[in-house]
């Protein structure tokens, strides 16, 4: 890694300024969870095959509930399946360390940054999270765990009829659906805490891009709020993206084309530096 990258996060360290974490794809693949929009995104009903983007939308949770839900239940076993990596781990030890100076805002669904260690507090799951489900009719904004008796799916299971009863809103009665931001929905802050991402983007002195390629709206909403307002912008990915471009043509970023498991660990690292 340049030394340019550690001797700039070491200054930002031991200063009080803000340092935020937004983090995608990447650092979940390290650990095993194919990409949303890998192969393992697609899913077939009968004879049509479903792109992730048709797969992931309120029409077909109105339309085919059950295929949602046996496609998210999928995609909830590999989950769980995962562990945390030494990236996720780097992330807890930053946490830790700077207290209410940072916030980690994740677009990944997993919950492997809670089950490293991280706080919900200071973590903004953006799209949600898939170990969790809602009321479908919103009669509350209560989110509930997905009952442990509601099993993952293979692809070639069914939903039961105790799957259909148990992901049923405990206060209304109504089918309940993923807790996840899905691609015709909006974000909004109760859930998806978009107001507190942005502000937090305008106090930011720091920020990591950890993984992820930019292809949804409030990330590069985040990553631009921070770019205006002057702050450090570090890119972390295997490939060339949006926000490394974005890094690198403030003058003060970094793009560090490393896996976020090897460069979080020493840029964690340079930060504790005395």
């Amino acid at each position: 890694m340049q030394e340019a990258v550690l001797d700039i996060v070491q200054e930002i360290a031991k200063g009080n300024g803000r340092i935020t974490i937004l983090t995608g794809a990447g650092i979940s693949a390290e650990s095993g969870i194919p990409t949303f929009r890998g192969s393992e995104g697609y899913w077939t009903v009968g004879s049509q095959v479903y792109q992730p983007q048709d797969m992931a939308t309120f029409w077909m949770f109105t339309h085919q509930p059950d295929e949602l839900w046996k496609w998210y239940l999928y995609r909830l076993g590999v989950c769980r399946a995962a562990a945390p990596n030494p990236g996720h781990q780097a992330l807890v030890a930053m946490e830790r360390r700077f207290g209410d100076r940072f916030t980690l805002i994740t677009q990944n669904v997993d919950g492997l940054h809670l089950r490293a260690g991280n706080s919900p507090e200071k973590t903004y799951q953006i799209h949600g999270n898939i170990n969790y489900m809602r009321c479908s009719l919103d009669c509350s904004d209560a989110v509930y765990p997905i009952p442990d008796a509601v099993q993952p799916k293979t692809k070639a299971d069914q939903l039961t009829d105790q799957d259909r009863e148990l992901l049923r809103c405990p206060l209304c009665g109504a089918r309940t659906r993923p807790h996840v931001l899905l691609f015709d929905e909006s974000y909004n802050e109760h859930h998806y805490h978009f107001h507190s991402s942005l502000k937090t983007a305008r106090e930011t002195a720091l920020l990591l891009v950890v993984g992820t390629a930019g292809a949804t709206n409030l990330p590069n909403q985040v990553a631009g709020e921070v770019h205006r307002q002057g702050g450090v912008i570090i890119d972390v990915n295997i490939e060339t993206n949006p926000f490394a471009r974005l890094a690198e043509s403030s003058g003060r970023g970094f793009f560090v084309q490393q896996p976020s498991a090897s460069a979080l660990p020493a840029i964690l690292a340079a930060m504790s530096a005395d």
